[in-house]
């Protein structure tokens, strides 16, 4: 499923995706997992992952401007092990580098929830959402559109289903 369309869609996704991670993360069957890393910026291509089980989230990102900002990523396993949940943003809110570039790829399950957002929400902020043109959502990877995106990035939340034994 891809990001919701229309503002109340969009609300309501807005609302429900963060409790569903919340869940995730207090259901979780092995512990979630939250790493802080710096987004450098230079414009060289660099990649931040994290894994759990037999699922991997890994961020790939080249940046301008500015000095390095202290980012985190989180990852989790819902409890029945259907979902895997990965969200990595600028815990400040509002990245102030450019990005050039951003793709975020899960392995081990397929993406069933996608979105990125230009500004995290903080501090009474709301999070804004990008604009559905900006960026494109696959199985597996979340990235920017060339030639659409506009450069501002704070945060990407993906929600994945992980495949099921079947009898």
């Amino acid at each position: 499923m891809a990001a919701p369309s229309g503002r109340r869609g969009r609300r309501l996704w807005a609302a429900l995706v963060p409790a569903a991670l919340l869940c995730l993360a207090a259901r979780a069957t092995e512990e979630p997992s939250t790493a802080d890393f710096d987004v450098r910026p230079g414009g060289e291509v660099h990649s931040f992952s994290r894994s759990l089980g037999d699922y991997t989230c890994t961020f790939t990102y080249s940046a301008q401007g500015g000095t390095n900002e202290q980012w985190q990523m989180n990852i989790g396993v819902s409890e029945d092990n259907l979902l895997f949940s990965c969200s990595v943003w600028r815990p400040q809110g509002k990245s102030y580098l450019f990005f050039t570039q951003f793709k975020a790829e899960v392995k081990g399950a397929k993406i069933e929830y996608a979105m990125a957002y230009s500004q995290a929400a903080v501090g009474g902020q709301s999070d804004v959402p990008l604009k559905q043109e900006e960026f494109e959502i696959s199985e597996t990877t979340v990235s920017h559109k060339e030639g659409k995106f506009r450069f501002e990035l704070s945060k990407l939340m993906i929600v994945a289903k992980t495949p099921r034994d079947e009898l």
